[in-house]
């Protein structure tokens, strides 16, 4: 009984927790709008019992930093996932929101997994070093930080939804939210951390987030959240930069606590004061312009 109980603990309860937060994050989009919402329901939250699964399967702290490092790598992956979003549907020009919704799916999540191949099959073959990997993690976080402020120097249309996203719809995005960081657990258990990570940043929240509001709202709710979500989920690279330092030299529970206070208090609550200034001053450039 000792392996299903080790199972529940490294695989089912990290997925259920993804996949509450799922459900969660569509909410939090879908009431406060694309601007706000999209920096609450990016803090780090499925990358904590990620993380805490990787650190229990990692055959030592150095194959743990190597996982953990690649975490900012796939979410630099998702930042071009996100900016896909926001170009996709006026290139592709459909007329119909369905079609159209499921023709950028296509494309986007496509390119994603094309570049996620990419990344863990160069890891296979090169093999960096624990401080090229380094390096290489910081380097992501440093270019999605560049990237999350040119997205939102200009500021998107960024309404709260009118109408509510339906319980069905939420239940299906927790069970996607859910499976996704249940592959990632199974990935770091069969000897794969570093696929593990990038399985773990899945854009799976994103993707149930932008489908549920779109369908619910209409695309103008999801899409102005790509640039917030964009800078607010540089704090789950934050979380794993500092989960590399802090889970090797301190108890679990007490480093997932100090690299989630940490990452919030240095990139979330930044992030949300920068983008309010920014929507702010855009509103008294031009009256005309939606917050």
């Amino acid at each position: 009984m000792e392996f299903p109980a080790q199972l529940a603990m490294d695989v089912l309860l990290p997925a259920l927790g993804a996949g509450v937060v799922a459900v969660l994050a569509t909410v939090a989009v879908e009431r406060l709008g694309g601007a706000a919402g999209g920096i609450v329901s990016s803090v780090p939250t499925t990358i904590v019992p990620a993380a805490i699964g990787i650190h229990a399967a990692a055959a030592d702290d150095a194959s743990f930093r190597r996982a953990m490092c690649f975490v900012p790598v796939g979410i630099l992956l998702n930042a071009g996932y996100l900016m896909l979003w926001r170009v996709l549907p006026a290139r592709i020009g459909m007329r119909s929101h369905r079609h159209l919704l499921a023709a950028t799916t296509t494309c986007a999540l496509g390119a994603w997994i094309l570049a996620a191949l990419a990344v863990v099959g160069s890891n296979e073959l090169l093999r960096p070093g624990p401080q090229a990997t380094a390096i290489m993690g910081i380097a992501a976080f440093a270019l999605g930080i560049a990237l999350g402020i040119a997205a939102n120097r200009v500021p998107h249309h960024a309404p709260k939804g009118s109408r509510r996203v339906g319980p069905a719809v939420l239940a299906l995005r927790g069970i996607a939210a859910a499976a996704a960081i249940g592959v990632a657990m199974l990935l770091a258990r069969s000897g794969l951390p570093v696929a593990g990570s990038i399985a773990s940043v899945f854009p799976v929240i994103f993707t149930t987030i932008i489908i549920a509001t779109w369908l619910a709202q209409g695309p103008q709710v999801p899409t102005g959240a790509v640039g917030p979500l964009m800078l607010g989920t540089l704090s789950v690279s934050a979380y794993s930069l500092l989960a590399a330092v802090l889970f090797p030299a301190m108890h679990v529970a007490a480093a997932a606590a100090a690299c989630w206070l940490a990452s919030v208090a240095l990139v979330s609550v930044p992030a949300f004061l920068w983008l309010r200034r920014v929507r702010r001053r855009a509103v008294s450039a031009s009256p005309s312009t939606s917050a």
